[in-house]
């Protein structure tokens, strides 16, 4: 019984510490934003459509592919992520999300909503888990060092 609790504690305190980090607050961002996303890891490309909203005191996450076929939705509510549908959980749109909501936050929110982050020239840099680089507002990337890993994001239609 005693280890079955101690293997049990084990696995949540894993799954907490691979949550990908949050702002402090959510930051006020111009929604809602259509993106192309494409997304590069080991020679391999894929194009996404991410759309993100805001519900009430939520914001809403849905990526899909470009056929429109869902491939992850979900809802930051008060800093934590929650399940938005019937699809399966998907870690990787997690912490994708995660990382667009880093570089989307305004510059004049950054010191508060993540003190670690570090921006000069262009370059955003939240270490050991993301670096963005702007080539525009809303056209950039953002790379994975450790997972070898590469987003480029670009703004659809009529974004404000």
């Amino acid at each position: 019984m005693i280890r079955a609790l101690l293997i049990g504690c084990l696995l949540l305190l894993a799954a907490c510490a691979s949550q990908p980090p949050l702002p402090v607050h959510t930051p006020s961002l111009a929604l809602p934003l259509q993106l192309h996303v494409e997304r590069e890891q080991d020679g391999q490309r894929q194009d996404w459509l991410l759309v993100i909203q805001r519900e009430g005191d939520a914001l809403r996450w849905s990526l899909m592919d470009p056929l429109g076929i869902p491939q992850a939705r979900q809802k930051l509510v008060e800093g934590t992520w929650q399940a938005d549908g019937l699809l399966p959980p998907n870690p990787q749109a997690r912490e994708l999300f995660a990382a667009l909501l880093f570089a989307l936050t305004p510059a004049a929110e950054v010191p508060g909503n993540y003190p670690q982050a570090r921006e000069h020239d262009g370059v955003r840099v939240l270490k050991p888990h993301w670096q963005v680089i702007y080539q525009a507002p809303l056209a950039f990337s953002v790379s994975m060092p450790g997972q070898h890993l590469n987003y480029r994001v670009s703004a659809l239609g009529n974004t404000p």
